[in-house]
């Protein structure tokens, strides 16, 4: 087992590695090493993994060979090219957990909430600052940003339970999260949306953004009415927690701490537009670079480069086989996505889509992005596999929309699937950390503002298409 877990390792830092080598000097040596490597992380994964936890990487390259042999493609091309196609998003996945490294060097998130708490008095005010703040915490640990933020609100309102409070975070942050993935530029998704269907990513950053906060917005009326539902006082019962909790707080450098947080965010937000305005290469790979470079400037700043290769080292000789599923996931849809890409489906897509258009005019094609994303989100397919499925697809139809608005109409679906669906991460880890079930914490509590939010992204979608006609 040992030996198996050392393979998954190597295999996984090898094929990063030969990724970003192979970007700027190209070889085909290089290239089949890698496909090598790809096939080698799937076997080493399997073995690691019962058959029936590794049901869903399997399945999708099984299907991508059942559509290759009926397509008469070669599979040994498939394996080859499905090895390969999602290399960017793989070299993203294994790189993106260094943005975590910098911020648990600091109590960054207590020292926030900390400075924040004389403005967070009532609930809405708290649910709202909640949910902002697991936006910007999403943007450095993804949806780990859950289960930190839950362990932290838990902090904030002492050891106050029951339903009313356990809606009031769950959807909070839950809400909070979901809306992340239309905007924020380190979410995997969201970069694989925009690059794949070759959208401007200041333009699909700026609208989802905006969609976000309406979305916020919507979600703090929609606590309010909860709360009535319940019958409780939240307000009460959560200042009086916080002001017992703050009286005995012990956080040491708030204030710099927090402005240290702020300069955090906006160094490598602003370096990732900075770096995308003056290099020409792929999103998907500037992105990784400016987290590497933002990282060790970040340790050599703090004269903390032990604690760096502390932190390489337990990454690489322990903690990446952990992405073992995800990245199966990636290679998985990769083989999928190659297959269907030999066939006529793009051909069928765009006949359908042409005929929807002549015969009914007052529906399109993005009216129905999200339900796929959604159903998909039921069967156990995560966010990021979704996305990579849909925009993986989609990127060779010639669909008559701007691209900015199928990043929307698609990432909109991936918001509503992150809210409702019971057997994927995000609920799952809520679920784990709270104690509720799935479908409480999903379809229960969040079905009525997922149908307000669908038809909130959909008026906005379609009177941009009308301007844009």
């Amino acid at each position: 087992m040992n030996y198996i877990k050392m393979g998954l390792r190597l295999s996984i830092s090898l094929y990063v590695l030969l990724h970003f080598i192979s970007y700027f000097y190209e070889h085909k040596m290089l290239l089949s090493s890698m496909a090598v490597t790809g096939l080698l992380i799937f076997l080493f994964s399997i073995c690691l993994k019962k058959m029936s936890q590794f049901k869903i990487p399997l399945t999708l390259v099984v299907t991508g060979l059942i559509i290759l042999m009926s397509s008469n493609s070669s599979i040994i091309n498939g394996f080859y090219e499905g090895m390969l196609l999602m290399r960017n998003i793989i070299g993203l996945l294994v790189i993106i957990p260094f943005i975590g490294w910098v911020l648990n060097t600091e109590p960054y998130i207590e020292s926030v909430m900390s400075f924040a708490y004389k403005m967070i008095n009532t609930s809405r005010k708290f649910y709202f600052a909640i949910s902002s703040f697991t936006q910007v915490i999403a943007f450095f640990l993804l949806f780990g940003s859950i289960p930190m933020m839950y362990d932290f609100v838990n902090k904030m309102v002492g050891n106050q339970h029951g339903e009313p409070l356990e809606n009031f975070k769950g959807t909070a942050l839950l809400r909070s999260f979901a809306l992340s993935t239309i905007w924020v530029v380190t979410i995997p998704s969201f970069i694989f949306a925009v690059e794949t269907l070759k959208s401007s990513l200041w333009l699909s950053i700026l609208q989802g953004m905006l969609i976000s906060i309406s979305g916020i917005l919507i979600a703090v009326l929609f606590s309010y009415f909860e709360e009535k539902k319940y019958g409780v006082n939240l307000t009460e019962i959560i200042s009086m927690e916080m002001k017992q909790v703050m009286a005995k707080s012990s956080v040491v450098n708030g204030n710099g701490n927090v402005k240290g947080f702020f300069l955090l965010f906006l160094t490598l937000f602003g370096s990732i537009f900075l770096v995308h305005a003056i290099w020409p290469i792929e999103l998907m790979l500037q992105v990784p670079f400016v987290i590497i470079i933002w990282t060790i400037f970040y340790f050599l700043w703090k004269k903390r480069v032990g604690r760096l290769a502390t932190e390489a080292k337990q990454y690489f000789t322990n903690k990446i086989e952990h992405q073992s599923y995800q990245l199966s996931m990636m290679l998985g849809a990769g083989m999928m996505i190659y297959s269907i890409n030999q066939t006529g489906f793009g051909g069928y897509v765009v006949s359908s889509v042409n005929f929807m258009q002549e015969h009914f005019p007052s529906i399109n094609l993005l009216y129905f992005l999200p339900f796929i994303v959604i159903l998909l989100g039921f069967v156990g397919l995560g966010p990021l596999t979704v996305m990579v499925l849909v925009a993986g697809i989609l990127k060779n139809i010639a669909l008559p929309y701007p691209p900015e608005l199928i990043v929307l109409s698609i990432t909109s679906g991936s918001v509503i699937s992150i809210m409702l669906s019971p057997v994927i991460m995000p609920v799952i880890v809520l679920s784990a950390a709270n104690g509720l079930s799935g479908l409480k914490n999903g379809v229960r509590f969040n079905w009525k503002f997922a149908i307000v939010f669908y038809l909130f992204v959909q008026v906005y979608i379609q009177v941009m298409l009308l301007f844009w006609s």
